[in-house]
């Protein structure tokens, strides 16, 4: 015997289930899971059914004597930039290692690319006193110099292996600030000729691919003999998490689907569903 009540309780959790915008979807995040965490739990709480393709990897690159000169003159910049979460987490694992209180940064400010990396910063309970309206590093530059004056400033940018030239080189050349670089991870590509995830796009396709950075976009270039679709296959739509993102899947010749409106993780799955809708 059925009772009403489990059959209530079941309907209802069916249709929540088919309400989600997302359910029916099949979408690809370009980074595997311990990067990409929270937006394919974003696009799963949604609805979408996620393939988690590694197109990059990153990996520690720690230069001891440097992070040692470092960390003994912390306290004398008036501010650190951090460029990505990934630059966030491996300086606090090194920072908690020399340092049992937080205090001893020091007196100074805080400015992060992005609000996923602000997020990450507030984590260690700590203001973040500059964010840029749009994720990129000309941004961040663009609003030191309109909005703060950097002039004879020392300046710490954390930071990885990419995309630091062009940042450190505005700040020190137009902005005037002195700045120190320290890197501390390394991004490089995956070989996906052989990874299930990627097997499985190339029989299936996708609803969407989303590129979360241009790294991303090249590597899937660069790799597009392993990820070249079966003939049935369903062919996706490619999404851009920005402008730099953008700008790099035009220059390589992809067609860009969708673009977020603004560079976090919540706009680009507004955005995702938006177009996966329409």
């Amino acid at each position: 015997m059925v009772i009403i009540g489990e059959v209530v309780a079941n309907r209802s959790k069916a249709e929540w289930f088919e309400g989600r915008p997302l359910m029916g979807k099949k979408i690809v995040v370009t980074r595997a899971r311990d990067q990409a965490g929270q937006l394919t739990a974003l696009l799963e709480s949604n609805g979408a059914e996620v393939i988690e393709l590694p197109f990059i990897e990153v990996q520690p690159d720690i230069d001891p004597k440097l992070i040692t000169e470092i960390l003994a003159g912390i306290a004398i910049y008036e501010w650190i930039i951090f460029t990505s979460v990934n630059g966030v987490k491996a300086f606090f694992d090194i920072f908690y290692k020399a340092f049992d209180d937080i205090r001893c940064l020091g007196p100074m400010r805080i400015a992060a690319v992005g609000a996923a990396t602000a997020r990450e910063i507030e984590k260690h309970h700590l203001k973040v006193d500059l964010i840029p309206e749009k994720a990129n590093g000309d941004a961040l530059v663009d609003t030191f110099i309109k909005d703060e004056g950097i002039e004879s400033i020392q300046m710490l940018v954390v930071t990885g292996n990419q995309n630091r030239e062009s940042l450190v080189q505005r700040l020190e050349t137009e902005g005037g600030a002195i700045v120190d670089t320290l890197p501390l991870y390394k991004t490089s590509k995956t070989d996906l000729s052989q990874h299930p995830a990627a097997e499985r796009f190339r029989k299936e396709g996708a609803d969407a691919v989303l590129f979360t950075s241009s790294s991303t976009v090249k590597s899937f270039i660069d790799q597009a003999a392993a990820l070249t679709l079966a003939a049935d296959a369903i062919q996706p739509a490619f999404g851009s998490i920005g402008p730099l993102t953008t700008k790099t899947l035009k220059e390589l010749g992809l067609p860009v689907g969708f673009e977020s409106k603004h560079a976090s993780l919540d706009h680009f799955v507004n955005a995702t569903t938006e177009h996966l809708k329409g």
